[in-house]
């Protein structure tokens, strides 16, 4: 993370953008395909912070190389200092649908207390933050708009600002659903949690209202994305699980006819925070995957089964896939689970009850029971996991939810399979895995087709895009993905500012 690393080589073809752009340096046409990665470069003490930035690749789209538009969009609008970015690291970056607004979320600079000590994080903790970006004609991003914070007590003062009561927080990830109305956001509250060590009426173990900077509950947080970012009613949903992942999903009941849209949210958990009959040394329900529904409004509900019991240690990572056709029910919905592993790990497959049928009964649809793949009712038929690398920390799929792709932290690979469409299992493609640069951390895939398979472009391509970024060697991987076949082939790779993180293509 100390190294510092020269954007000259990436700078080098600027003018050649001209494949893209109607003029070199024209600020009214745009690359057909942009690539935004977060940077959350290095902070050495005594040197000013060096990145928290997001820095904007065009895309070309008959080779997949990339060239770098620029990287003047900051992270965090006030100057990085020699102990932290005054935000936090940035994570995740998202586009709306149309391409037009980009959302980029950041950590936050929690206090890691031991008595009334800070012993980590910031003598000054802050809490997360979402900022909203404009893009631009030519790709790249505005400067950051007002930040949204959403880590203040139900009830306190609007808007939620460090002035009015915003706690400090470990905001952990953030994922859109595919029509774009909502943003979820994941926190893992203060540190330690609130009951640790004991849980007792003055140290209470969570769910709860915070009362403090140190006694801030796990959440999720739903934000309605249109016409602007807000939160909705009833978040921060604090709980008593800390999470790791999350991944929404929407559907549409194929009986009784005229079923409205539902949406799903799957999150998965690997650490209690233990009410007074789960201290240990007793078992804890710790590596889970819960399941909420979303409402019309925004307001989650947790269904009647959740959570769920993961047959593995440490989940890290969780991807719902719908796999039905538009208007038909030939496919389902399958729930793949990424867990750690101590040298290898594993994807966990599950199908969710959505449609009556001779395995799941009306009130299993009725409380989406989620499920292990099994080729009978047995446990001794369960579908074994898949083996992937070590740290599955990233999944996606195609357009056309026929691939899955898995970027392994630990083991500089990614992964790929073939999804039975009907049955949900994953068939390892050829070849199965291909080497990225190190420790890659996020994905982002340019598509050329759409969910029917069809080509968005009117001129030949080889395919369509994948790429990570690989935080320690300050790079980007990209592969060419085969529209049939979905084989990775032809890395490349770009150098990147230092410590790339999240990534988004459009």
């Amino acid at each position: 993370m100390s190294k510092k690393i020269s954007v000259a080589v990436a700078l080098v073809g600027m003018c050649a953008l001209s494949v893209f752009l109607l003029s070199c340096g024209s600020s009214s046409s745009r690359p057909s395909g942009v690539l935004y990665v977060l940077t959350q470069g290095t902070t050495d003490q005594g040197t000013p912070g060096i990145g928290f930035n997001v820095s904007s690749f065009a895309i070309d789209l008959n080779d997949g190389n990339l060239s770098l538009i620029n990287s003047n969009a900051s992270t965090c609008p006030a100057a990085s200092s020699t102990d932290n970015a005054p935000c936090g690291a940035p994570l995740d970056i998202l586009l709306d649908p149309t391409g037009a607004t980009a959302f980029v979320l950041n950590q936050g600079v929690p206090c890691v207390q031991q008595g009334t000590q800070c012993v980590s994080g910031s003598a000054s903790p802050v809490a997360p933050t979402i900022y909203p970006y404009t893009v631009n004609s030519d790709g790249s991003l505005s400067a950051p708009g007002s930040a949204l914070y959403w880590t203040c007590p139900s009830g306190s003062a609007t808007p939620c600002t460090p002035q009015n009561g915003a706690y400090p927080d470990t905001a952990v990830a953030m994922v859109r659903d595919a029509a774009g109305q909502f943003l979820f956001v994941i926190d893992q509250g203060s540190y330690p949690p609130p009951g640790y060590p004991t849980p007792s009426q003055t140290n209470p173990s969570c769910p709860h209202v915070p009362t403090s900077a140190t006694d801030v509950c796990p959440s999720i947080s739903v934000f309605a994305i249109q016409p602007s970012l807000t939160l909705e009613s009833g978040s921060p949903f604090y709980l008593s699980k800390i999470p790791t992942a999350l991944s929404a999903i929407t559907f549409t009941p194929s009986s009784p006819a005229g079923s409205p849209a539902q949406e799903l949210l799957f999150v998965t958990n690997n650490e209690d925070i233990c009410s007074q009959n789960c201290i240990f040394p007793s078992p804890h329900n710790d590596n889970a995957v819960s399941v909420y529904s979303v409402s019309s409004a925004g307001v989650l509900t947790e269904q009647p089964n959740s959570p769920y019991a993961i047959a593995a240690a440490n989940p890290i990572s969780v991807l719902a896939v719908n796999t039905n056709p538009a208007g038909e029910d030939t496919g389902g919905l399958f729930v793949y689970v990424g867990n750690q592993g101590a040298t290898v790990g594993a994807l966990n497959p599950f199908q969710v009850c959505w449609l009556q049928n001779a395995n799941c009964s009306q009130q299993d649809v009725a409380g989406h029971l989620m499920v292990p793949l099994a080729t009978c009712p047995l446990l001794s038929c369960d579908i074994p996991p898949s083996s992937v690398g070590q740290n599955p920390v990233a999944m996606l799929v195609d357009p056309t939810n026929n691939f899955l792709y898995v970027a392994s932290e630990g083991s500089n690979q990614v992964f790929a399979f073939l999804i039975n469409r009907t049955a949900g299992t994953l068939t390892a493609l050829s070849p199965p895995n291909q080497p990225t640069g190190s420790q890659p951390v996020s994905m982002a895939m340019h598509p050329n087709v759409n969910s029917a398979g069809q080509a968005l472009y009117n001129y030949n391509t080889s395919g369509q895009f994948l790429y990570t970024s690989n935080t320690v060697s300050s790079n980007i991987t990209g592969f060419t993905l085969s529209t049939t076949s979905g084989s990775m082939s032809s890395p490349t790779t770009t150098v990147a500012p230092a410590a790339p993180s999240g990534m988004a293509a459009h």
